[in-house]
């Protein structure tokens, strides 16, 4: 697996429910338009039809811009799409054995909260970690207590696989999680619910060069 897997300065999350009326496309391409590399399909509450129409046309538009396109969880939508890669959690299948559904050549994105959680990934082979969430986030349901910067600077100074920094992260406060170490960061509502997504982005990026 390419360990370049991260290199790339945002990582992207839809959330609809969150886009101010605009659809996952609509936003999809505000992202690509905008240069970002990495974009992840999570949405919990639709339909698997709808999901799985929605991927298709996602992942032609990816594949196009060259756009690394990752699928939340399902790891049947993202065979039937032919996805990138998968991002799981702690509760979700082993990555042992989504390995063996997905093959070597797939992504497998790993959500810690820990160090032992860190380690574990790597010796189970996640090609990268979620590391979070920093700041309190409301995103996500039944999501954890904050982890802070301390897990954070574990992480850069121990791990040697990419890792992406997520979790109540804003234009406002990317620059001290760079400060710390995070090359790849994830935002999601501040991107997705900003007016215009590609000025937001473009600001984003500034304050991370």
């Amino acid at each position: 697996m390419n360990r370049e897997v991260l290199n790339t300065d945002i990582y992207c999350i839809t959330a609809e429910k969150y886009s101010k009326g605009r659809d996952n496309l609509e936003v999809i391409q505000e992202m690509i338009d905008a240069g970002v590399k990495i974009i992840q399909y999570r949405e919990k509450n639709k339909k698997m039809l709808d999901k799985y129409q929605e991927c298709i046309k996602i992942r032609k538009m990816t594949k196009d811009a060259g756009v690394t396109f990752i699928i939340n969880d399902d790891i049947d939508l993202a065979l039937v799409v032919d996805a990138d890669g998968v991002h799981i959690g702690q509760e979700d299948l082993p990555i042992e054995e989504v390995r063996k559904l997905l093959g070597k050549d797939k992504i497998i994105g790993l959500s810690t909260h820990s160090p032992d959680e860190a380690q574990n990934a790597i010796k189970r082979g996640a090609d990268y970690i979620g590391v979070g969430p920093i700041f309190k986030t409301y995103t996500k349901e039944d999501v954890c207590d904050p982890v802070g910067f301390e897990y954070l600077d574990y992480v850069v100074e121990n791990i040697n696989i990419p890792f992406v920094v997520i979790g109540g992260i804003k234009e406002h406060n990317v620059d001290i999680v760079k400060e710390r170490g995070a090359d790849c960061i994830c935002m999601v509502t501040e991107i997705v619910g900003a007016g215009d997504i590609k000025q937001k982005i473009r600001d984003i990026k500034e304050k991370l060069k």
